[in-house]
């Protein structure tokens, strides 16, 4: 009787898979279809944005649960095009709305930064970020101080006002929510907590807040609710114990298909072996080479330092323009011209300002970074769905691994022909990408603690320039233990740079026609902030390198 039985339920099964796959083949979106995938986009975008709790965005657990049924709908219409008549520029955007949606599976499944992580709730970003949003997971309602005018006109005094009444509500919810028990996570997270009351505090000495009551008092109301979220943290992390790292698993998982970066959690950690002792080796075979050469000496003042800024921006952008490295638009030089920095102390100087205070262009170079910024606010993208930036930080390959990836191809193509001891500069900031993006795969990988990665991130960067200013080398650890791939992204996306670059060059040369330098950076600049592997694909036709990731 029970094998009757089963037999029945088995067929019923089968006849119900038929069914759905029946009404699967009927539903699938043709091929002309690439305007309905824009719309898909903008409505995965509107339901990404959470609803409201208290007057704050909703990361409750119930509510995760609640619209789940609706994500998955919305990754089946995703699923039912047929995309494979479509142009390879169409295709690579079902892939970024694709990578977008494994991103917030995996953020619902595994990451969970409302849960883990307490430096997800921080809501005051006094600056910009130099890549298209801010790095690491932050929440849907963030106050973008660096936005505002102040004095604020009226206008902006409402919406900065109402911005800041979501602090509390918002601190209130997190003391719900994270219930995770990821120490490292939750100790370095209490810090962003902390400069968050201290952001507040500075507020009132902005123009016109101080004549403001009502803003005063918004100001107080915030600074008091982030204040007490301390600490309930610190109260808390006595109780934290367990790993923050999300496994080598999930790391090639998220890898592949979110940030679409066709390695493995074990190549990445063979790729930064090989960047960290290539860059030493280079580092010493110049310092030889240069053994004759007076060695560079930093700029002993505040004058001096600017008259080195300026001049080495206007060589900077000489050098691209002259040379046929990249279009220099308009807005290049403003944009670069707006983050110079100033004169820092030598023994306050972290490691990224101890370069510039010897010869800024290595990190200038870096500063591409604005470059493409600037592009966003002035020559946007005209597609929607590369016109803003991605979720998830989708960005990083593309951003961080073309900044890192031009400080070398400026130095090859002749940046420093005038100034050979540069050139060690560029080899010892490769080294330092490659030292702190190993530690971070460790971390994720929970064979050490945030500290031990800081550790190699350290020891690791020659000439000891990891070891004058701690601060820098905590905010990038705990950055890239909140963001999985991001340590890596600089080399990584070096990488799949000099290679998109490999596979340009050969399709010319197959084809017979000359390869151009500045054909192939205006191509990538064109395309748009999107992961470097889909960037390749569109410039090539060729997607052979995407085949480990599952879509395929």
């Amino acid at each position: 009787m029970k094998n009757k039985i089963a037999s029945i339920v088995y067929t019923g099964f089968l006849f119900f898979s038929l069914l759905q796959v029946i009404h699967a083949q009927n539903k699938t979106i043709g091929s002309d279809s690439h305007p309905q995938l824009v719309e898909l986009f903008r409505n995965w975008r509107v339901f990404e944005m959470p609803p409201l709790f208290d007057g704050a965005p909703d990361y409750r657990r119930e509510t995760f649960e609640k619209r789940w049924p609706e994500f998955l709908s919305l990754k089946s219409e995703l699923e039912s095009f047929d995309k494979e008549t479509w142009t390879t520029a169409q295709q690579v955007d079902w892939y970024i709305v694709w990578a977008e949606m494994n991103g917030y599976s995996f953020n619902h499944r595994i990451l969970k930064p409302w849960q883990r992580d307490p430096a997800f709730y921080k809501t005051i970003w006094m600056d910009r970020s130099d890549v298209p949003a801010h790095e690491g997971p932050t929440h849907h309602a963030v106050t973008e101080v660096w936005q505002y005018t102040f004095p604020l006109s009226e206008d902006q005094r409402k919406s900065f006002i109402s911005d800041l009444k979501i602090i509390p509500p918002l601190n209130r919810q997190a003391k719900i929510n994270l219930t995770g028990n990821a120490r490292d996570l939750w100790i370095a997270g209490i810090r962003d907590i902390q400069t968050q009351a201290s952001d507040l505090e500075s507020l009132k000495d902005m123009p016109g807040v101080s004549e403001d009551p009502q803003l005063l008092e918004s100001i107080d109301e915030a600074k008091t609710a982030t204040e007490d979220l301390v600490r309930w943290l610190q109260k808390e992390a006595s109780m934290k114990t367990g790993p923050s790292g999300i496994g080598k698993e999930q790391y090639t998982w998220y890898q592949q298909n979110v940030h679409l970066v066709p390695l493995t959690w074990d190549d990445e950690v063979m790729l930064l072996k090989r960047e960290l002792a290539r860059a030493w080796a280079a580092l010493k075979l110049e310092e030889h080479r240069n053994r004759d050469l007076p060695p560079l000496e930093p700029a002993a003042n505040p004058e001096a330092y600017d008259a080195l800024a300026e001049r080495s921006a206007k060589e900077l952008l000489r050098f691209l323009e002259e040379n046929d490295i990249v279009t220099v638009k308009d807005y290049f030089e403003p944009a670069l011209n707006a983050h110079l920095g100033a004169f820092v102390p030598e023994e306050t100087r972290n490691f990224f300002w101890i370069t510039a205070h010897l010869d800024p262009k290595p990190l200038y170079s870096h500063f591409y970074h604005w470059f493409e910024l600037a592009r966003m606010d002035q020559d946007p993208n005209p597609n929607p769905i590369r016109t803003n930036a991605l979720l998830y930080n989708i960005f990083d390959s593309r951003n961080e691994g073309m900044a890192t990836a031009v400080e070398e191809m400026f130095m090859q193509a002749g940046l420093y022909n005038e100034n050979p001891r540069s050139r060690e500069i560029v080899y010892i900031m490769i080294a330092q990408r490659a030292a702190r993006g190993l530690g971070s795969l460790y971390a994720h990988a929970n064979e050490m603690t945030m500290e031990e990665a800081g550790t190699i991130h350290s020891e690791y960067t020659p000439r000891g320039w990891m070891k004058t200013e701690k601060e820098l080398l905590i905010f990038e650890q705990h950055l890239y233990l909140r963001q999985p791939g991001y340590g890596t992204s600089y080399i990584t996306g070096k990488y799949l740079v000099e290679e998109a670059l490999k596979e340009y060059a050969k399709l010319k040369e197959s084809e017979n026609e000359p390869f151009e330098l500045k054909t192939f950076f205006d191509t990538l600049n064109t395309i748009g902030n999107i992961p470097i592997s889909l960037g390749q694909w569109e410039m090539t036709g060729n997607n052979d390198h995407l085949k480990m990731i599952s879509a395929h």
